[in-house]
């Protein structure tokens, strides 16, 4: 059976593991609860299974195609717009991932911020990962901010920030709590407004 033919049920049973490496909320509740918060988020409950379900099957295409592009990437699903963010050692890597992204049903945009070089640093990718929890925390802290409907990757130091913000004073708020954490080189903002038209298509 392929993921793609998982039922709605056995979905929603995966979503704490599937997003808990981008959702601020994910680690801290089981399936139960977290079926009410992706109810809470503005892309809805639906929304949320379609893209979980869109993330695990570029993972799945990325495993069968080669494990090691598989252990070396990460996808972030946000209404179908998928951002691949990792480090891969040859441009043909790259390709490979993207080409096989756009492959899956349900995906509406592909933004590729994938590094090509031979070496990952590990001290560097602990840096990262204290970067991403210390920002998740400030979002969902912040009372101005609704930290559900945004995602954060951070490589080398570089903050990658998706979701769907209520105003551009929320969105900003985010993406200022990114710029002012420690060993932050520089923020991507992927982010777009509640009221953008390229939401439309999705609903």
């Amino acid at each position: 059976m392929t993921i793609r033919r998982l039922s709605t049920l056995s979905i929603l049973a995966a979503l704490p593991l599937a997003l808990s490496a981008c959702d601020p909320v994910g680690m801290a509740i089981g399936a139960g609860a977290y079926a009410g918060v992706a109810a809470s988020q503005e892309r809805g409950f639906q929304g949320a299974v379609d893209d979980t379900k869109i993330a695990a099957e570029v993972n799945h295409m990325w495993f069968q195609h080669d494990h090691q592009l598989f252990g070396k990437l990460s996808s972030t699903v946000t209404e179908g717009r998928v951002l691949i963010t990792g480090i891969v050692p040859t441009a043909d890597n790259r390709v490979d991932a993207v080409r096989l992204a756009w492959q899956v049903a349900g995906v509406r945009e592909v933004i590729n911020e994938i590094q090509v070089r031979d070496t990952v640093d590990p001290v560097t990718f602990g840096r990262d990962v204290l970067i991403a929890n210390t920002l998740r925390t400030r979002l969902m802290f912040d009372s101005e901010v609704s930290a559900i409907n945004y995602t954060v990757d951070v490589v080398e130091g570089v903050v990658y920030v998706m979701g769907i913000s209520q105003t551009d004073a929320e969105r900003d708020r985010v993406i200022g709590h990114a710029r002012n954490i420690e060993n932050v080189k520089r923020v991507v903002n992927y982010v777009i407004l509640k009221n953008d038209p390229r939401r439309s298509a999705t609903r």
